[in-house]
Parts: C-alpha cells; sequence; structure tokens
C-alpha cells in the first residue's frame, strides 16, 4: 500500500538530535543505491501514529560496500558514532572492510540509525517482503509493514515501544473494520 506524506523538520530553534531534512536524506541514500525500510518511529506515524521521533531508523545490509556507499552519501554532514565516548567520525571508523552489525550516527541533519536486522521480526529481505510503499517528496520508499512494525516494538519491550505498539494496534484494529453504511 503507498501512504503519500510529505514531511521535513523545518524549525528556527532545532536540537541537535532532530532530523532536519528526512525527504533529503532519504532521497541520497537512494540515490546512493543503499537497499534499505523504514523502520523505527517514521514508519510508526507514516502508519497514523501520534508518536513524535527524532532520528530515522533503516535497516540495510552493512557490506563493506554498503558502508562505504554510506560513507560518501554522509561525508558533508560529518557523520560521527554517537555511542562512542569519543564520538569518533563515521568516514574513518570502523576501517575499511571491517565488519559492522549496526550503525548509530549523528550528524549535521540529525541522527540515522541503520540497522542489519530488526528484533522480533528479522533481516533487510524478510522486512521487504512484507514492507508497504511510502511517498515522500514524490519518491517511493519501503517503510516495515504495520504489522512487522508492532512485533518489533513489543520485541523491543521498552516502556515508550510497549506505548507505540498499543497505539499501533488500535491504528491496525481500525483498518480491520469495515467503512460506515450511510
Amino acid at each position: 500500500m503507498t501512504r503519500p506524506w510529505s514531511w521535513s523538520w523545518n524549525s528556527r530553534k532545532r536540537e541537535s538530535h532532530a532530523m532536519q531534512n528526512f525527504g533529503q536524506l532519504l532521497q541520497r541514500l537512494a540515490d546512493a543505491g543503499l537497499d534499505f525500510v523504514i523502520v523505527g518511529g517514521y514508519a510508526a506515524v507514516a502508519h497514523g501514529s501520534s508518536l513524535v521521533t527524532r532520528d530515522l531508523d533503516i535497516c540495510a545490509v552493512l557490506t563493506p560496500d554498503n558502508v562505504e556507499k554510506l560513507r560518501q552519501t554522509l561525508a558533508a554532514w560529518h557523520p560521527k558514532h554517537r555511542l562512542t565516548p569519543q564520538r569518533l567520525s563515521f568516514l574513518d571508523h570502523p576501517g575499511t572492510g571491517q565488519p559492522v552489525q549496526n550503525l548509530y550516527l549523528q550528524t549535521d541533519i540529525g541522527v540515522i540509525d541503520i540497522l542489519s536486522s530488526i528484533l522480533g521480526v528479522g533481516d533487510l529481505a524478510r522486512l521487504k517482503s512484507q514492507a508497504d510503499e511510502l511517498q515522500v517528496g514524490g519518491r517511493t520508499y519501503r517503510v516495515i509493514s504495520l504489522e512487522d512494525l508492532i512485533q518489533a516494538k513489543e520485541a523491543l519491550g521498552r516502556e515508550t515501544d510497549l506505548l507505540a505498539a498499543k497505539e499501533l494496534r488500535a491504528i491496525a484494529a481500525k483498518r480491520r473494520q469495515p467503512p460506515p453504511v450511510h
């Protein structure tokens, strides 16, 4: 199912962790040839959640080639590993060819997390098999299905994720109801 959606975070008072241009980042990732599915908070919003999110989460296969594509794509935004005390540059770490499982990056335009699999659901191939389509800025991207997103949120088990899963379940139930007859 394709959902038209256009959104970018543009505010005079930006917090350093807020995603400033969601559409531009998605476009650059796609133009670089990165195969990905949008997951996490933006996916929840795309499915109708009132959740507020500040970062972009995607699932992608993190081969050495894809890590290099990410480096080239994100270079202008000075990506740094946000979970390391030294805030190491992603442009230099990890070294070329070193295996990577997940990336948690802070950039000049916001936080992006690139995950190789989603807890409770699976890897990119599994996500793609059930993914919905989402239109952003005139382009179509894959977004985790509502059912898979609920599974992922419940598998994470954090309070905020469980609250999101509850809201997403209500959205799913409402979608299953037949339209009212007039």
